[in-house]
């Protein structure tokens, strides 16, 4: 029956036992010193014969997995201080009404979805949470409490609903209009969100969790962020916690586990995780043939986190007391999940045969329970006692941050309708009997009708319940979860304090790189905008030129500097510091992208504006780590990432997985993105100069993406009347060859951005001495122009004709004439974007960086994509060729 586990060796005996006599000596002698000095002196011993072990090359590792029990034994949990029978009726209501809200959803609108079996294994740790724990923000006052961060485990968002519901913040017609956010506000509703989403519940929700493993990932680096905070003297978190609710199968995901080694090289105790292991993923169990608590287990301890397990309820505390011989803790240990999942899923009676009639001395221990009380055996995680012991123990844990493990059944309270089954997760009917077994199952007081109709319940506002709901949320600061965006604003100083030296070039080369530290080097130094300034690079500080930033203002560490380091003689030397700067996150997109979305999002979670700027190389962003950066705009997100070295021919040298020819592409699907391909410095200077005043001025949820090149060229002044169209996305850079449009004149209009910019510089010089006059078009930005066009065409199609405006980039192509030529170092999708607000008769080509990246000079590999001064000249030709023959 109890197949043994993928590592049941592990629990054996290594060797025969030889000497029986002199093993019980030994034992006797551990117990005794256990009983008379106490475990400190017991563990010191158990580490001297370790070390003993490997001094001696003995061979021998500790196991990293302990018994299949408790962490806290039933002596050391403390005084449960709430009152019990209030509290879980409290989740059972909230358990009822969150079935309700799913349930009607689906009766009225079938394809709506939404989920129960989540919330249901996990209510309770919820429950506890929001009753003794998760602390809300007081205010941002001196010496007011900011509150914990929660990250909430998304397929439970019906049960946070359920209970804000109760809590009076959402009404009942908000919860008929689950998974209804368009139909809602017709009824005079708030429609709620499938999963917590910032953007979509901008009061509500503060972290987006949808998307398996960003959860994970963005608690560690904001409990980071916290520790950052302190210790620069920026603001005190060290009353404060990070509480992350997320699932077994979750932790599946890489980024889930990416970062768990950082969180304990950091000390952060400041973390507390709770691992929902109702063992089941949407499929099937998440490990069939094995215990995912032990694998979490083992996984956890390794990289250093203090790991608490709650695997049993109370009721299992006298069965382990009676146990004797350890026939029960054998029995468990040898169980693996799936046939777990199919004792949650059977009733007492198959139970008592199959589990505790495996042998005698398990059948005994069941002797005298009924086969309902076997049924009611509670796994830890839907135990308030045992729940608020494994918390607590958490909260007081020093030196690491902590997971719990907590075994739970999925659809827990189901009954025959879903608990513990293969198909719980999709669960979305009931039928009458299923509603009336639930009920009963959580004494619900509700009639028949009442439970068929799936009617809402909240006691009175005088009742026990909503009394102590009240007060125990009162006395931690407020409700759960809960958003604010209150936050001072930043003066920015003014772009010539820090940016002439771009603004007014004078033909001085440099890479729009080189100009931008020299920039970010400046803005540091500003007695106000300084401090709150993060930059962040993922082990690439020095090739972007940010070494000299090591010694200016340090790179972060939680320990300051223990070493000196190896080029300690040079003005560039590698400096680390308590209160150092920069965020330096080693060789970890993923890792870098959490820390941006932790300073990106301070102003809402901490109340205190930050503004990062990781700077990265561009084929490391949107594609490889989309889906974060996503996640980041659904937080609201305020700061800069600059993709360093970007395109697909800049970047000589390095090949396919190093060359970005697709960023700005997807950065125009994300809606509060502005993404800018500048190239020039000026350019530069004036899009990040405006970017700061959006973002920490006027405070709006928008965040730049800004494309760097390190190709080294002659950089123009910035014309004095262009700062509009740079924001815009294009402004008419210059005219070569004959002056405006001549009739009889041949003109050509080239379009270019970024890298390709000179070599569009250089066509026109040569067309030019060729007789043929040519208007350049400096594109700072195809999205912006993009969605420029599209909101003049919306407004046009909604009849608004009295002001449906004219697109920016047709305005300025206005003023040119000729075919137009488009050129980029992106992929020929980017430019194309625009095709359809090019004024009507111009022909319109464009070239791009389609297919594979290649190894080589930067003039071959332009050469080779098409996309050189020669490849635009015969682009110009050819369309000047099909205008005269039409």
């Amino acid at each position: 029956m109890n197949a043994p586990t993928a590592h049941h060796h592990l629990m054996q005996p290594l060797a025969t036992d030889t000497d029986p006599q002199e093993t019980a000596e030994w034992r006797d002698a551990f117990l005794a010193l256990v009983a008379t000095e106490g475990p400190e002196r017991a563990r010191f011993m158990l580490q001297e014969m370790v070390r003993l072990a490997r001094a001696g090359r003995v061979g021998w590792q500790p196991d990293l997995n302990t018994p299949y029990v408790n962490t806290v034994a039933v002596q050391d949990q403390p005084v449960f201080p709430g009152d019990l029978a209030i509290e879980e009726r409290v989740a059972s209501i909230v358990r009822w009404n969150a079935l309700a809200m799913v349930v009607r959803a689906n009766q009225a609108y079938g394809e709506l979805g939404g989920h129960i079996a989540s919330y249901a294994s996990a209510a309770d740790l919820f429950e506890s949470g929001f009753n003794h724990f998760f602390r809300a923000r007081e205010g941002v006052g001196e010496g007011q409490h900011r509150g914990d961060l929660v990250f909430f485990q998304p397929h439970s968002a019906p049960g946070v609903y359920a209970r804000a519901f109760m809590e009076g913040r959402l009404s009942e017609q908000d919860l008929m209009h689950y998974r209804q956010e368009l139909t809602a506000p017709a009824a005079g509703a708030q429609g709620l969100s499938s999963y917590p989403h910032p953007w979509l519940m901008p009061d509500f929700w503060q972290f987006p969790t949808g998307s398996m493993g960003i959860g994970p990932i963005s608690s560690i680096y904001h409990a980071r962020f916290m520790r950052y905070l302190t210790h620069r003297n920026l603001l005190d978190c060290s009353a404060r916690k990070v509480w992350g609710v997320f699932g077994d199968g979750e932790m599946d995901e890489p980024e889930s586990m990416s970062a768990l080694t950082l969180a304990a090289r950091e000390g952060l105790d400041n973390l507390v995780w709770v691992v929902n292991c109702n063992l089941q993923r949407l499929d099937g169990p998440v490990r069939g043939n094995g215990r995912i608590i032990d694998e979490l287990e083992r996984l956890f301890a390794g990289a250093g986190w203090n790991v608490v397990k709650l695997v049993w309820g109370s009721d299992w505390d006298g069965l382990f007391a009676r146990d004797l011989t350890g026939a029960l803790a054998r029995a468990l240990e040898g169980t693996v999940d799936g046939q777990m999942q199919t004792f949650a899923a059977k009733d007492g009676r198959f139970n008592r045969d199959n589990f505790f009639g495996q042998n005698l001395e398990l059948a005994a221990l069941a002797q005298g329970m009924t086969d309902e009380q076997i049924d009611r055996l509670k796994r830890g995680g839907h135990d308030l006692v045992k729940i608020h012991a494994a918390y607590a123990a958490a909260a007081r844990h020093q030196g690491q941050p902590t997971v719990i493990l907590a075994h739970t059944k999925k659809g827990y309270g189901m009954g025959t309708a879903g608990q513990g089954k293969m198909t719980t997760h999709s669960q979305k009917k009931f039928d009458e009997t299923d509603l009336i077994e639930f009920r009963n199952r959580f004494n619900l007081p509700l009639s028949d009708a009442q439970a068929t109709s799936l009617a809402f319940f909240k006691p009175t506002e005088d009742s026990p319940e909503m009394r102590y709901l009240r007060s125990h949320r009162q006395n931690l600061g407020g409700y759960l979860p809960r958003r604010e965006t209150a936050c001072e604003a930043l003066p920015v100083p003014a772009i010539a304090s820090y940016a002439h030296f771009a603004l007014q070039a004078d033909g001085k080369e440099m890479s729009t790189t080189m100009a931008f530290v020299r920039m970010l080097g400046s803005l540091l130094k500003d007695a106000t905008l300084g401090p709150r300034i993060v930059p962040i690079v993922a082990d690439e500080a020095r090739t972007f030129g940010m070494a000299n930033l090591f010694k200016q203002v340090g790179i972060y560490s939680s320990v300051g500097q223990r070493y000196a380091p190896e080029d300690i003689g040079s003005v560039l030397s590698y400096r680390e510091a308590l209160d150092g700067q920069i965020l330096e996150e080693g060789i970890s997109e993923a890792g870098a992208i959490a820390s941006w979305t932790a300073a990106a999002t301070s102003y809402s979670v901490h109340g205190l504006a930050m503004l990062p700027f990781y700077i990265y190389y561009s084929m490391f962003g949107f594609q490889r780590v989309g889906d974060a950066i996503w996640a980041a705009a659904d937080q609201r997100a305020r700061g800069f990432l600059l993709g360093a070295t970007s395109g697909r021919t800049t970047l000589g040298g390095e090949g396919l997985q190093h060359q970005d020819g697709s960023s700005h592409l997807v950065a125009a699907t994300i809606p509060n993105c502005k993404a800018y391909d500048p190239a020039y410095a000026g350019e530069m200077a004036v899009i990040v100069d405006a970017g700061m005043r959006e973002m920490v001025t006027e405070q709006r949820d928008v965040f730049y993406y800004v494309t760097l090149m390190n190709e080294n060229y002659a950089q123009p002044d910035l014309p004095a009347d262009a700062a509009e169209g740079v924001l815009r996305g294009c402004y008419v850079f210059k005219r070569f060859g004959a002056e405006g449009p001549a009739a009889n004149a041949r003109h050509v209009t080239l379009m270019g951005s970024g890298a390709i910019l000179t070599e569009v510089v250089k066509a026109a010089q040569q067309l030019a001495a060729e007789g043929i006059a040519a208007t350049v078009v400096s594109v700072t930005s195809w999205s912006e122009l993009a969605r420029d066009g599209v909101a003049c065409e919306q407004r046009a199609i909604a009849g608004e004709t009295d002001k449906p405006g004219t697109p920016w980039l047709a305005a300025q192509l206005a003023a040119t004439s000729g075919p137009v030529i488009a050129a980029t170092d992106y992929v020929r999708a980017v430019p194309e974007t625009v095709r359809a607000f090019v004024p009507e008769g111009r022909k319109y080509l464009t070239l791009g960086t389609d297919g594979f990246g290649r190894s080589d000079t930067r003039a071959a590999l332009r050469a080779f994509f098409g996309v050189d001064a020669a490849a635009v000249v015969r682009a110009a030709k050819f369309a000047l060729g099909a205008a005269a023959a039409r």
